[in-house]
């Protein structure tokens, strides 16, 4: 019995020792991350920032939209540009939060505050930059932020940066559609 309890407790200082080490592992972790995404997309740059500047037209592109369909979306502030507000109520998959449009260049910058409530508390920035190159703009969707503890260990089990990275691959995607979609539109009247 008595080396039954020994074995116990050194399989018990292992297994400190292991959680200790993840613990330093995970603290030393960056703090500070980034998720950027670019495509080229065939339209003018004041058109497909339009699809951006306006947070009622990410219900037709947005990839975390179509995640809940049930998800409740409230506007406020102005209609778009600089001062607009959306806040959204969601499934596990989409959660809740809140973004406004803090910056707003014509056919060039968007700039987002984007706050999170669930499934976690988060505030990220969200740039999006529209580059004119021909008939074509180039659009750089990038969201940067801070883990805390608990989001640098979760980062050890799910690349964030492919996970995040590909809805806005399917965003920006989505967006050209979009775009191709009202050009269509205007072509035939």
């Amino acid at each position: 019995m008595l080396s039954g309890l020994i074995m116990l407790k050194r399989l018990l200082f292992v297994l400190m020792g292991l959680v200790g080490v993840f613990v330093v592992y995970v603290a030393l972790l960056p703090a500070d991350f980034q998720v950027s995404r670019t495509a080229r997309i065939d339209a003018p740059a004041e058109v497909v920032f339009e699809q951006v500047n306006d947070f009622r037209k990410w219900q037709d592109w947005s990839p975390w939209a179509k995640l809940d369909p049930e998800a409740t979306a409230e506007f406020s502030g102005v209609e778009s540009g600089e001062g607009a507000v959306f806040a959204w109520s969601g499934n596990e998959l989409v959660g809740a939060g809140r973004m406004t449009i803090v910056e707003s260049k014509p056919a060039e910058l968007i700039r987002l505050k984007l706050d999170f409530t669930e499934p976690f508390e988060a505030s990220n920035l969200t740039v999006f930059s529209f580059v004119p190159e021909g008939k074509t703009t180039q659009v750089t969707w990038t969201m940067s932020g801070r883990s805390n503890f608990v989001g640098r260990a979760v980062c050890l089990f799910m690349d964030m940066d492919k996970e995040v990275g590909g809805k806005f691959e399917e965003g920006l995607a989505n967006i050209s559609a979009a775009v191709a979609i009202g050009s269509d539109s205007l072509d035939r009247l």
